[in-house]
C-alpha cells in the first residue's frame, strides 16, 4: 500500500520582507560604521549629571527624537531618499554639513557616512558617493527601492539604540533599565519617521539646545571614552 503524502502544516508565518532584513542590516550594530565610538555628547551629559537614570535617559533621548538633532537626521533622510539629481543630492548633504552644531557632529556624521557609502558601494555595487549619514542612507535607500518611512523610523530606532548602549556602559544603568528607556521611545521613533517622510528644507531645524551644548563641551571633555 502505498504511503499517504506528509501533511504539510500551516503555520500562518508569512516571509520576512527582503527590505526589511536589508534595512536592519544597514543599521546593525555589525555594520562597519564604528558607531559604538560616538556619543553624540551624551558623554558629556553624564559627566555633567543631566543624565543619571533610565528616566532621564528617556527624557533626554525623546528630546533629541521630537525637537533635536534625531528629528532633523529623519528630514535629512527623507531629504535624501526624495533627491532626483546628483545636484540635489549635493545641497542637502552640504546642508547636513552646515547644520551639524559642533566640530565633533560633523565628524561623527561624516565619518560613519564614508564608512557607509563605501560598504554599499563594495558589498551592493551602488553608484554612492560620499555623504552625511543620514544623507547617505535615505540615498541608498531610494536606489535599492526601500521605502522611506521605513528607512527612517529604523534609522531613528538605530540612533536611540547606540546613544541607550552608550548610557548603560557610562551612567551606568543596568540592562534592564536601558533597554525600557529604549522600548518607551519606540513610537516615537515610528510617529516622527511618519511626519517627516514629506519633509522639505523648510522642516529642517533643531530645539535641543542642551543636547547642542554637551557635544560642544565634550570637545575639551577629559578623561573621556567617547569620539563625540
Amino acid at each position: 500500500m502505498a504511503m499517504a503524502a506528509p501533511m504539510r502544516m500551516n503555520t500562518g508565518i508569512r516571509p520576512m520582507p527582503i527590505d526589511l532584513l536589508t534595512l536592519q542590516h544597514w543599521l546593525s550594530p555589525a555594520f562597519p560604521l564604528g558607531a559604538f565610538a560616538y556619543s553624540h555628547g551624551l558623554e558629556s551629559a553624564i559627566s555633567r549629571g543631566w543624565v543619571n537614570s533610565g528616566d532621564s535617559l528617556r527624557d533626554w533621548l525623546a528630546a533629541l527624537l521630537e525637537d533635536g538633532s534625531g528629528r532633523a537626521d529623519a528630514v535629512l533622510v527623507s531629504l535624501g531618499w526624495q533627491a532626483e539629481d546628483a545636484a540635489t543630492l549635493d545641497q542637502v548633504d552640504a546642508t547636513a554639513r552646515a547644520f551639524a552644531a559642533s566640530a565633533e557632529r560633523l565628524m561623527e556624521a561624516e565619518l560613519q557616512g564614508a564608512a557607509f557609502c563605501k560598504t554599499l558601494r563594495d558589498v551592493w555595487g551602488h553608484d554612492l558617493p560620499d555623504l552625511m549619514l543620514p544623507v547617505a542612507l535615505g540615498r541608498a535607500a531610494r536606489l535599492a527601492g526601500l521605502p522611506l518611512e521605513q528607512t527612517g523610523a529604523m534609522y531613528l530606532h538605530a540612533f536611540a539604540a547606540n546613544l541607550a548602549s552608550a548610557a548603560i556602559r557610562l551612567v551606568p544603568l543596568g540592562q534592564t533599565e536601558g533597554q525600557a528607556a529604549l522600548a518607551a521611545l519606540t513610537p516615537l521613533c515610528a510617529r516622527v519617521a511618519g511626519e517627516t517622510a514629506e519633509a522639505t528644507a523648510d522642516d529642517l531645524y533643531s530645539n535641543a539646545f542642551l543636547s547642542d551644548v554637551a557635544a560642544m563641551a565634550h570637545e575639551t571633555l577629559q578623561p573621556r571614552i567617547f569620539r563625540s
